[in-house]
């Protein structure tokens, strides 16, 4: 098959909204989404400084399974007001982490798999979002004592801020190359650091930075998949059956103070660096 014919045969989870992407992850016929739209629980902070809410708040919460396995999803739509968290949106995925504990305490094993396309909290909704990220936080801790929790950064808007370290206490992490995943945005660095130091419009230095690929070669995240919805699917079934991790990555501190360590911070640092230490750190 030529490269052109593979490339028609390909379904972009990219370019799917985030209730499309859940649909397309879960079995045929189980999705069963909680608090939708017609529930109308949205947000009451935005109206008041002139934004318009979303019915959903910007996140979608389903039950189903894959593969036969039960799964509840938690998919943040990256396209209203940069996927950012604010107190509803927060409090539908921690509730649903935390309902799936209650399962798995009653006998009912199930996932959790995080889609994850956020800039971190809702500047509107401040030390409510924050509050509702920290509650994410704890119920992904609970939960992946049970079962595993799989994040998945597929782009563009990628991963930052307070979700960045809900990614971190992921059990698995599948990236697409179109991924960012880091604590801090490009444009807050850029604010922060100077112009020079990183400048925010240069995309394919960001992208060798913390785009997916990088990530993945850097041992951050545990898959990287090409931008197509059946190996999405199948990378995600393949880490729900896999099981919990050995060590959870959260657990890894000393590990990582170490690669900090053998990283000298006085030059500015160039990403094949970073690639060659940790990769010979693998093998």
């Amino acid at each position: 098959m030529t490269d052109s014919a593979e490339l028609l045969h390909k379904h972009s989870f990219v370019e799917l909204g985030a209730r499309q992407r859940a649909k397309a992850l879960l079995d045929a016929g189980t999705f069963r989404e909680l608090l939708d739209p017609f529930q109308r629980v949205m947000s009451p902070w935005l109206s008041r400084q002139g934004v318009v809410p979303q019915a959903d708040d910007g996140v979608i919460i389903a039950k189903g399974s894959i593969d036969g396995l039960p799964v509840v999803i938690g998919a943040i739509e990256g396209a209203f007001q940069g996927g950012s968290l604010g107190e509803v949106g927060g409090a539908k995925l921690a509730g649903a982490l935390e309902l799936a504990v209650e399962d798995n305490r009653k006998g009912i094993p199930t996932r959790a798999v995080l889609l994850l396309e956020t800039g971190g909290v809702r500047l509107q909704e401040a030390n409510l979002g924050l509050a509702a990220i920290a509650d994410v936080h704890a119920a992904i801790v609970d939960l992946r004592q049970y079962q595993p929790v799989i994040g998945v950064v597929a782009g563009s808007v990628g991963c930052f801020g307070g979700m960045s370290i809900a990614a971190g206490l992921c059990s698995y992490l599948l990236v697409t190359q179109e991924a960012r995943l880091g604590l801090n945005g490009p444009q807050v660095i850029e604010q922060e650091a100077g112009l020079e130091e990183y400048d925010s419009r240069d995309r394919p230095f960001i992208w060798s930075l913390t785009g997916g690929e990088q990530r993945f070669a850097t041992g951050l995240v545990d898959r990287y998949a090409e931008d197509d919805v059946a190996q999405i699917r199948q990378q995600v079934s393949a880490l729900l059956k896999q099981g919990l991790p050995a060590q959870q990555r959260s657990a890894q501190a000393e590990l990582f103070l170490q690669r900090l360590a053998r990283l000298d911070a006085e030059p500015q640092i160039e990403p094949s660096v970073v690639r060659d230490l940790y990769q010979g750190e693998r093998s």
